[in-house]
């Protein structure tokens, strides 16, 4: 296929920048010089239009076909952002900042798009509008939803979205995708209990939140093993328990418990948030003490759209042969969810092979994946745009 043998040619170019995004990594919001680079690149592209700034520090970058007969506009989206994790990879291109690493591989999603850009740029053998979105905090900072809501749509018109994810786990360079439900919702609770504070000898004079609290992260299994349907997903993580105390022969006053609840369909998040609360405040009322419950809906279902997951599968096949159209849905959130809810779009995998997963610190990006994975932006951009 011609566009993968051009990645070929530009696969030591674009393992560089790679590199030297891994090497500089950015949390959140604060990607200035990761948007930088990302923007002086696409000038020296040739990209019609570089636009900074969007969504806070999103960069958009504009690419116009041969010809535009018909208004088409596709968007390709890649995260720039990085992880507050110590990087254990031993790699000569490790991070050179502490406690920060791209251990999701947000460098090599990035890299790939920009290789496309480059590409799109000296071809424009499409017909309409190319919009390649760089976008900061995915990584639990809504950086998808600031985009749309300072205008990432509307602005420039785009009809359909692409996105692209690599995974461990996968033969690097081959493809996996899902039509439906690709990635989970992913909400976050605080539960403050509070009961009676005291000495540990006389717990007969106390209310002890220690126990309510323990009840509490027991009871709440029940609400995905016996009020969500067996045949549909849910789950319920309680991942972090403070108290007002740290000595041992003291009753706490407060506990609070922090955690998280994920699910791939909008009646089973409404039963998990009604169950969260029905059971913290419940069990507490039961022992005497008060639950106070703050629920956050975080990032929607991912849904890839029937028609564009064929789409994707489509130009991923031209590159890699068979394509895994039945892959798992995974219980991790992605805000590329936002823009899937704004426009038709796909979110599709890419293999990074026998890696550690992502989120650990072992983990490193697989430079073998690069030309199939900028193969897939690009092909996106020619094969739903085809050239006049």
């Amino acid at each position: 296929m011609p566009v993968k043998n051009r990645f070929a040619e530009l696969l030591p170019e674009i393992t560089a920048w790679r590199r030297e995004f891994h090497e500089n990594p950015e949390l959140l919001y604060e990607v200035h010089r990761t948007a930088g680079r990302v923007a002086g690149l696409l000038r020296e592209f040739g990209v019609d239009e570089v636009v900074e700034g969007v969504g806070r520090t999103g960069v958009v970058g504009v690419i116009r076909g041969k010809t535009d007969t018909r208004g088409r506009v596709i968007g390709l989206r890649a995260d720039m952002d990085a992880l507050p994790i110590t990087e254990q990879t031993g790699a000569a291109h490790a991070s050179r900042t502490p406690g920060v690493m791209h251990a999701c591989g947000h460098d090599g999603h990035t890299a790939m798009l920009l290789g496309a850009a480059k590409y799109l740029a000296e071809t424009r053998n499409f017909d309409g509008t190319a919009i390649v979105i760089f976008q900061p905090a995915e990584e639990g900072g809504a950086g998808g939803q600031a985009m749309v809501q300072d205008g990432l749509v509307d602005r420039w018109g785009i009809q359909e979205f692409y996105g692209m994810h690599n995974m461990p786990g996968i033969p690097t360079g081959t493809f996996a995708i899902r039509e439906g439900a690709m990635m989970a919702a992913a909400d976050q609770f605080q539960i403050t209990v509070t009961g009676k504070g005291g000495h540990a000898a006389k717990p007969h004079d106390c209310i002890d939140t220690a126990l309510v609290a323990a009840q509490i992260i027991v009871a709440m299994q029940s609400v995905v093993s016996r009020n969500v349907d067996p045949l549909k997903s849910g789950v319920i993580s309680i991942c972090v328990i403070e108290t007002d105390s740290t000595a041992s022969n003291v009753i706490p006053h407060v506990v609070v418990l922090k955690g998280t609840c994920r699910s791939l369909d909008p009646a089973v998040r409404d039963q998990l948030e009604q169950g969260v609360t029905r059971v913290a405040e419940g069990v507490a009322a039961t022992f005497g003490a008060t639950a106070q419950v703050a629920y956050e809906r975080g990032y929607p279902v991912t849904v890839n759209h029937p028609d564009a997951t064929v789409h994707a599968a489509d130009v991923a096949r031209a590159i890699a042969g068979d394509v895994d159209m039945e892959v798992a849905p995974m219980m991790g959130g992605e805000d590329f969810s936002y823009m899937l809810n704004e426009r038709p779009g796909a979110y599709i995998f890419v293999g990074n092979g026998d890696t550690a997963m992502v989120h650990h610190p072992a983990y490193d990006f697989d430079d073998n994946a690069i030309p199939a994975g900028s193969s897939w932006y690009a092909g996106m951009a020619e094969a739903r745009m085809p050239a006049a």
